[in-house]
């Protein structure tokens, strides 16, 4: 005899609620200063045809990539100038075998090594700002005369600090930390679609 289940439904419209209200109280809490910044600096990269090398763990692996699929093809598709953006954590077997020969700080400053040429970009995107294999390849493009970014959260970590530029979401929560590094994506995409025709 198969038994019966109910199933009781909740209601979380509450915690909902709370999740769109601590979002919308830290996108205000947002540099538009360094937003503007980081969009001026992705055009120069464009404009003088550099690479924007951009990476991070976990989450913020899939959101390099996300960046990587809308400033490549989202941006770039109808404009003459073109973005020129890698994304260190797409390559999986890559990443593995410099993680298995050498160590996981390496997965990152592995490729640079071979691709990276002064004035190249590196983006590093960690929520805690700590993420030893992002802090190597931002190292890297400092030593080696080129730009590094961060994009960070809770209080920026050491990816803030070494940083030449940084964009920070002052908050302790990795989940509308991880949001709103998303949200940055698509709010320079739109910008850069808009004010792009020209280009």
């Amino acid at each position: 005899m198969i038994n019966s289940f109910k199933y009781k439904n909740m209601d979380y419209r509450k915690d909902i609620t709370a999740y769109f209200e601590r979002e919308k109280e830290i996108i205000d809490q947002i540099s538009k200063d360094d937003i503007n910044t980081l969009l001026n600096l992705l055009n120069k990269a464009r404009d003088e045809q550099h690479f924007v090398f951009i990476c991070g763990n976990g989450g913020s692996a899939a959101t390099a990539s996300h960046y990587c699929c809308d400033f490549n093809k989202g941006i770039s598709n109808n404009q003459k100038s073109k973005f020129r953006f890698i994304c260190l954590s797409d390559n999986i077997p890559s990443m593995m075998a410099y993680a298995n020969d050498y160590s996981w700080e390496e997965i990152f400053v592995g490729p640079l090594r071979n691709l990276f040429k002064e004035g190249d970009y590196v983006i590093g995107i960690s929520g805690s700002g700590n993420s030893s294999n992002v802090i190597k390849a931002l190292q890297y493009a400092n030593e080696h005369n080129g730009i590094s970014i961060g994009i960070t959260g809770y209080d920026g970590g050491i990816i803030k600090k070494i940083c030449q530029y940084n964009v920070h979401i002052p908050v302790k929560d990795m989940q509308i930390s991880e949001d709103l590094h998303i949200m940055l994506d698509h709010c320079m995409m739109n910008i850069l679609c808009k004010n792009g025709e020209n280009r």
